[in-house]
C-alpha cells in the first residue's frame, strides 16, 4: 500500500470516529430533552437555579436596594445556609448553586436549565445570571459594559493560550501519525503538523502555503522553497501550481518528465513568492512544453509583462479593485508595502515593483471593460434612468487637480474617452465657442466674474496643469460623463457636457449657476443652430445653491418648484465629489493616462428603496401640513391655486416698478420676506461660521436697501398708512394695502401654500420613479 493510499485510509477513520462521537454527543441531547418532556408532563414545579461564592453566599441579580429585606432574612437564616452549603443538592449541576421553586413556564425552565449548564462546563469565567442578561439585553450602555468587562475577564486566558499556541513541543505528525512534526502549516487546518516526509507530499502540490518550522525549538516561517531534512532547512525546487497539460506529442504519457524551468515571482494576497514554471518534456521525441500567457490565464494569474518574469493571482487585482472602491485614497503603493510586509512575515524575501503591478492592473481593467462590452454591460449607465432621463446634475471639482511636475510620461491611456473626455475635443469645441461669440478670456460672458464659474485670465500658469473635473451625474449619483478643466468653470464646459448628454433627452439639466447659464446657453443657442434643441431640456438650480440667491431667483429657478423634478436636489454632484475627492489625494500625483484609467453601480437598489420609503413619508407629511394651513387660514383649494399662481406670475416678472406706490409696496413684501426667511434658515442651512457670515452680509445688504424703499414709500402715502422698519421685520405685518381687502394675503403666506403645492408634486414624482425602478 503507497503512502497517499495509506494517508487516506486514517482519514477516513478519523473521520468515522468523529461521526461517532457528533452522533453520542446528540444522543446525548435527545435523552435529556425526552426526560424534560417526561417530568413536564407529570406537571412538576419549575426550577430555577440560583448562583452562590464559594463561601455560600447569593449572587444577587438585583440592584443593592431592593434586597434589603432579602439581606434580613437570609441572616436569619444563616444557619440554614450553612447546613445546605455543608449537604448541597445533589440534583445541581453545580456545587453553588441551589433549587428554587417559582411559577416559571416550562420555557423558561430549559433556558435556565441551559444556563446552568454553560455555567457547569465553563472555562472558569462566570457569566451573568439570566435575570442579569434580561436587563442587560434591554440597554446598550449595560450589554456594551458587560462586554468589556467579559473581555477584560478572558484577556488573562486568551494570553495564555496564545502562548501555549507557539509552544514547539513534542507532537506526533497528524497525517502519517508515527514519525515527530516538524512543520506546522496555518493552512492545512484541521491537521497542520506534518513530519518531514508528509510535509513534502503535501505541499510539492501546494507551494503557497504558509508554513513554520520547529527544528529550532521555536516556530520560524519557512519559504516555499525550503524544506526540513534530519532536522536541518534544506533547499529544494517548488513549481508554480498551473494547468499542466496531460500529453504533449504522440508518445506514451509515462516518458514526460517535469523539470524545473524559468524562475518567476508570483505576487498573492500573501505577498511574494520565488518559485519555477514547470516544464514537461518527453524522454523519447525530445518535445517540450512550459506554459505560456495563454496558460497563466487559465491558471488564474495575470503576466507582468507578456514575457514575464512576474505574475500575480487575478485575485489580487481585485482585491486591489475593492479596496480602492472602499478608500478611495489608498494609494497602489500603501497597497504593495502591505504585500512586501506580508512577505516578510512568512518567512521570504523580495520586493514588488508599483509600476509593473500598476500597469498590469490597467490592463487587467481593460480586458475587464472589453469582455463587459461583449455581454452588453455598458459602462457608466444608469439602470434606474433608462429608458428616459429625469435630471442631469453637472458640476466642477476643483479638488481633482493634478500637477504638472507628477510624471509626464507620453504613454496613451487605455480608458482615453471612456468617462473623461478627450482634450482635444474639448479644446476645439471651447474654441469653437468663443471664436463665434467673440469671447475676451477672464471678462467675457463664459463664467465671467461670477464665483462658481470664474474663468482664469488664461490657461493656468501655477503649479497645475488640470486644474479639475467637470462632472456629469444623474439623480441617482451614477456618474454619466467628465472633462479635465483648464480655464476654471466657464459655461463652455457645461455648454460641451450638455451637447454630449442631449442624446439621453434628460428633462432638467441642474447647475449651480442655471441663473446666470441659462441666458448665456440662449445668447449662444442664437449663434448656433446646432445648439437650438438644448433649450428643449428646463433649467434647474440646485436647491442649496437657490437659498443662497435672491427672493425671486429661488421661486424661478429652483429645482424645488419645477414640476415634475420629483426629489431630485441638483446636487448630486456634490455627494459623487465626497467619494471622488478622496480619490484625488492620489491621482493629483499620477501621470495624465493612469489618472484618466482610474475608473466603475453598486447598492443602487437599497438606495431607491430607501429613499422611496423616504419620499412616501415626506409626501404624507406634506398633505397633512396642507390641510392644516387650509383650516388655520380657512381657504378653499381654488384660493391656494391661486396664490401658487400669484407666486409664479410674480417669479416671471422681470422687473417691479418702484416708481408708484404699489410697486414699492410689492419690493417691500419681497424685501421682508427674503430678509425672514433668511433668517430664519440660517443655522440650518449652514453649518459653518464662513457660510453663516456670508448669508448675514446680504440680509445686511438688503434691510439697508429696505430701509430706503420704506422711506420712499413713506413720502408718497398719507401718513395713516406710512410703515415703521423695525415693525415690519418684528413679526406677522398686516400691511395697509391689504386692509381694505379682507380676503388679500401678503406674499409670504402666498409663499407658504406655494411651497406646500409644489412639495405635493415633487414628492408624487419621485415616488413614481422610485417604484419604476424596481
Amino acid at each position: 500500500m503507497s503512502d497517499s493510499e495509506l494517508q487516506n485510509l486514517f482519514l477516513r477513520v478519523d473521520n468515522m470516529a468523529v461521526q461517532q462521537e457528533v452522533n453520542d454527543v446528540l444522543q446525548g441531547v435527545d435523552d435529556l430533552i425526552a426526560v424534560v418532556q417526561n417530568e413536564q408532563a407529570a406537571a412538576p414545579p419549575t426550577m430555577r437555579w440560583k448562583k452562590r461564592t464559594s463561601d455560600g453566599n447569593l449572587i444577587h441579580a438585583r440592584p443593592r436596594s431592593a434586597r434589603n429585606q432579602s439581606n434580613q432574612v437570609t441572616a436569619g437564616n444563616s444557619s440554614g445556609l450553612q447546613q445546605q452549603k455543608t449537604h448541597p443538592n445533589k440534583n445541581a449541576p453545580d456545587s453553588n448553586s441551589e433549587v428554587v421553586f417559582a411559577p416559571d413556564n416550562v420555557d423558561g425552565f430549559l433556558r435556565d436549565l441551559q444556563q446552568s449548564l454553560s455555567d457547569a462546563t465553563g472555562d472558569g469565567v462566570e457569566s451573568p445570571t439570566p435575570q442579569a442578561s434580561l436587563s442587560a439585553s434591554l440597554n446598550w450602555s449595560t450589554r456594551k459594559s458587560n462586554s468589556s468587562e467579559s473581555w477584560k475577564a478572558a484577556r488573562p486566558r486568551l494570553v495564555n493560550t496564545a502562548l501555549a499556541r507557539e509552544n514547539v513541543g513534542t507532537r506526533k505528525c497528524q497525517q502519517c501519525w508515527r514519525n515527530l512534526a516538524v512543520v506546522r502549516c496555518r493552512d492545512c487546518l484541521p491537521r497542520p503538523l506534518f513530519c518531514a516526509e508528509c510535509d513534502v507530499v503535501m505541499h510539492t502540490r501546494h507551494p503557497l502555503h504558509n508554513r513554520d518550522a520547529s527544528t529550532l525549538g521555536f516556530f520560524q516561517p519557512l519559504p516555499p522553497t525550503t524544506t526540513v531534512q534530519d532536522m536541518d532547512l534544506c533547499q529544494c525546487v517548488r513549481y508554480v501550481p498551473v494547468e499542466i497539460p496531460h500529453q504533449i506529442c504522440g508518445c506514451p504519457t509515462e516518458a514526460l518528465r517535469l523539470k524545473p524551468g524559468k524562475a518567476v515571482a508570483v505576487i498573492t494576497m500573501n505577498g511574494r513568492h520565488e518559485l519555477s514554471m514547470p516544464e514537461l518534456a518527453c524522454e523519447v521525441c525530445k518535445a517540450t512544453w512550459t506554459a505560456g500567457v495563454d496558460g497563466i490565464l487559465h491558471s488564474d494569474y495575470w503576466p507582468a509583462t507578456l514575457n514575464f518574469a512576474t505574475i500575480y493571482e487575478t485575485d489580487v487585482f481585485a482585491s486591489f479593485e475593492e479596496m480602492k472602491m472602499a478608500a478611495p485614497g489608498l494609494s497602489c503603493q500603501a497597497f504593495l508595502k502591505m504585500l512586501d510586509r506580508r512577505t516578510s512575515r512568512f518567512g521570504r524575501t523580495g520586493k514588488i515593483s508599483a509600476d509593473a503591478f500598476t500597469k498590469s492592473f490597467f490592463e487587467w481593467e481593460a480586458v475587464q471593460y472589453e469582455m463587459d462590452n461583449i455581454c452588453k454591460e455598458e459602462p457608466f449607465t444608469c439602470p434606474a434612468c433608462s429608458p428616459d432621463m429625469l435630471a442631469v446634475s453637472v458640476d466642477g471639482n476643483r479638488k481633482h487637480y493634478r500637477f504638472k511636475n507628477a510624471s509626464r510620461a507620453e504613454e496613451q491611456a487605455i480608458f482615453d474617452g471612456v468617462f473623461i473626455a478627450k482634450d482635444d475635443d474639448v479644446t476645439t469645441f471651447v474654441n469653437y465657442i468663443h471664436t463665434t461669440t467673440k469671447h475676451v478670456s477672464g471678462r467675457g460672458v463664459c463664467g465671467g466674474e461670477w464665483s462658481a464659474a470664474r474663468e482664469t485670465s488664461q490657461k493656468s500658469a501655477s503649479k497645475l496643469d488640470e486644474e479639475g473635473l467637470e462632472l456629469a451625474v444623474c439623480r441617482h449619483g451614477v456618474l454619466l460623463c467628465a472633462l479635465n478643466m483648464f480655464r476654471g468653470e466657464i459655461f463652455a464646459y457645461p455648454l460641451y457636457i450638455q451637447q454630449k448628454l442631449a442624446n439621453l433627452t434628460p428633462t432638467f439639466y441642474c447647475m449651480d449657476v442655471t441663473c446666470k447659464y441659462w441666458p448665456y446657453l440662449n445668447q449662444v443657442a442664437r449663434s448656433f443652430s446646432e445648439l437650438q434643441h438644448l433649450l428643449s431640456m428646463k433649467p434647474f438650480l440646485s436647491v442649496f445653491h437657490a437659498k443662497a440667491h435672491d427672493y425671486k431667483c429661488d421661486v424661478k429657478w429652483s429645482g424645488a418648484y419645477q414640476e415634475g423634478a420629483g426629489l431630485t436636489l441638483g446636487e448630486e454632484v456634490e455627494q459623487v465629489n465626497a467619494f471622488l475627492s478622496r480619490i484625488a489625494v492620489t491621482t493629483k500625483h499620477m501621470s495624465k493616462a493612469g489618472r484618466t484609467d482610474i475608473k466603475r453601480l453598486d447598492n443602487l437598489a437599497t438606495s431607491l428603496s430607501r429613499r422611496y420609503l423616504r419620499t412616501t413619508k415626506a409626501l404624507d407629511a406634506q398633505k397633512r401640513n396642507m390641510e392644516s394651513m387650509k383650516t388655520e387660514l380657512d381657504v378653499t383649494e381654488s384660493q391656494m391655486e391661486d396664490w401658487v399662481s400669484d407666486v409664479k406670475d410674480w417669479a416671471d416678472a422681470t422687473t417691479i416698478n418702484t416708481t408708484d406706490v404699489a410697486g414699492l409696496a410689492s419690493r417691500v413684501e419681497v424685501l421682508v420676506a427674503s430678509i425672514k426667511r433668511r433668517s430664519q434658515r440660517l443655522y440650518k442651512d449652514c453649518d459653518s461660521n464662513k457660510g453663516r457670515a456670508r448669508i448675514r452680509r446680504k440680509i445686511r445688504d438688503e434691510r439697508g436697501f429696505l430701509s430706503s424703499v420704506v422711506e420712499k414709500y413713506n413720502r408718497m402715502v398719507p401718513t395713516t398708512e406710512t410703515l415703521c422698519f423695525e415693525n415690519i421685520l418684528s413679526g406677522e405685518t398686516a400691511w395697509p394695502w391689504q386692509l381694505p381687502h379682507s380676503d388679500s394675503v401678503d406674499l409670504r403666506t402666498m409663499r407658504r401654500a406655494f411651497d406646500l403645492d409644489t412639495s405635493d408634486d415633487y414628492s408624487d414624482n419621485d415616488s413614481d420613479i422610485s417604484d419604476d425602478a424596481f
